[in-house]
């Protein structure tokens, strides 16, 4: 996630993604690293570098990026 970001912000002059759509799955991962990692427990998972981050079903897991593209990441 942290990549995707950095990636478009290099692509779009540091505009901000639009949002992270995660699975559940996926969000507990997530949440799991952030939690072991910085921030520990009380970690914020509900944005990853200032870009909100959503669980849906049937996503395969995308960063909506400012222009509404979908980019996956994988």
């Amino acid at each position: 996630m942290t990549e995707a970001v950095m990636n478009h912000w290099k692509a779009t002059g540091n505009a901000y993604p639009k949002k992270f759509i995660l699975t559940p799955e996926q969000h507990k991962g997530y949440v799991d690293s952030r939690r072991a990692g910085i921030g520990g427990a009380a970690a914020d998972v509900t944005e990853h570098m200032g870009v909100p981050v959503e669980v849906a079903e049937g996503t395969p897991g995308v960063m909506v990026a400012v222009d509404g593209a979908k980019v996956s990441l994988h």
